[in-house]
């Protein structure tokens, strides 16, 4: 009826590859990282744009703050 494995999911024991997590739970913070800070630059590019000049200048605001994230972190 019920098949016999060797293995057994990891609730039950099973040896767990840690370093393939270490490695997507640096991906993730990466990610996650970079897309608060690629926001925050948005906003800070909208609200540049609106109340100080257009497209291009805010493109320009977006670019400059998120090169500056670059080095700073």
């Amino acid at each position: 009826m019920a098949e016999h494995h060797t293995t057994a999911p990891a609730e039950l024991g099973a040896s767990m590859d840690y370093a393939e997590h270490e490695k997507t739970y640096a991906g993730f913070s990466i990610v996650i990282k970079w897309s608060t800070i690629a926001l925050a630059a948005l906003m800070i590019a909208m609200a540049f744009g609106f109340f100080v000049g257009g497209f291009f200048s805010a493109t320009i605001v977006f670019i400059l703050v998120c090169v500056a994230a670059w080095f700073v972190l």
